[in-house]
């Protein structure tokens, strides 16, 4: 979908996608220069994902990251493209309870930080929640298959949608579709139910290790670029060594300002 004629990315550009066989590209931002980097480029939508409670806030899980801490960064995300359909994601903990308390989440996140979607985990559980969300005029994009707010109750990082959850992994995308979600993200599922679910549903599927046969991808940008922090995961191909980079400049940095290297004369203000 990477047509730079779009002068901003829509809900409608989305399905239109799906229809023509064109593929969606996402990535996470967290903050004003990625999200100015990847709109340029021409990346199709930017997620403020909870994965800032890893990436940003530097917390072993999702778990911990709130509402008021995502506020911030989906507003310097918004705020930074002119292409890019930005999505921010709810946090665990802020719809679960009720489709009243979802829809006023969501509410937050749109008045306050211009972003244009929300994301949520979850399908028949979340059913009703994306219903309200999405009959009150915000759209949004679902998540299922391995959801990292689950992750205890999944049993850690485990791939789903095997065997007999294949039929699990079907009702939940068959009931987002139903509430009303634009898109849903399929994560850590095999390629043959992924490609089963998008033959299926009317709305877009977007992978995050789920394979090829999905209408769009979505990373993690820091472990595409070689910026992660520990375990990459299988389907993370790394575009980029960004930690080598910078691990090579701060290097030099050091060496320059010990020898007297760095600042040299063209540095220097004149008398």
């Amino acid at each position: 979908m990477a047509d730079q004629a779009v002068k901003r990315v829509r809900t409608r550009h989305f399905q239109n996608a799906k229809e023509a066989g064109i593929k969606i590209t996402g990535l996470t931002s967290y903050d004003q220069l990625t999200a100015s980097i990847f709109d340029s480029a021409g990346i199709d939508f930017l997620l403020v994902g909870d994965s800032a409670g890893n990436v940003v806030f530097g917390h072993g899980t999702t778990l911990p990251v709130t509402v008021d801490e995502l506020i911030p960064l989906t507003r310097a995300v918004a705020g930074a493209v002119k292409r890019a359909f930005v999505v921010a994601d709810m946090p665990f903990g802020s719809y679960e309870i009720s489709p009243d308390e979802a829809l006023h989440t969501a509410f937050r996140f749109m008045k306050e930080t211009g972003a244009h979607a929300v994301k949520l985990e979850g399908g028949v559980r979340s059913a009703e929640q994306i219903r309200r969300i999405v009959e009150a005029g915000i759209p949004v994009m679902a998540h299922i298959g391995f959801t990292p707010q689950s992750e205890h109750g999944l049993g850690g990082h485990m791939i789903q949608g095997r065997g007999e959850g294949a039929e699990k992994l079907l009702a939940d995308a068959r009931a987002v579709e139903d509430a009303g979600a634009f898109a849903v993200v399929l994560e850590m599922v095999p390629s043959g139910i992924a490609a089963q679910v998008t033959k299926e549903l009317r709305i877009p599927t977007i992978g995050v290790g789920a394979g090829p046969h999905v209408d769009g991808q979505l990373l993690v940008w820091t472990d595409w670029a070689g910026l992660g922090n520990g375990r990459v995961p299988k389907f993370v191909k790394q575009y980029a060594d960004l930690h080598g980079v910078l691990t090579d400049a701060a290097t030099a940095y050091i060496a320059d300002v010990a020898t007297e290297s760095y600042p040299a004369a063209e540095h220097e203000y004149p008398e």
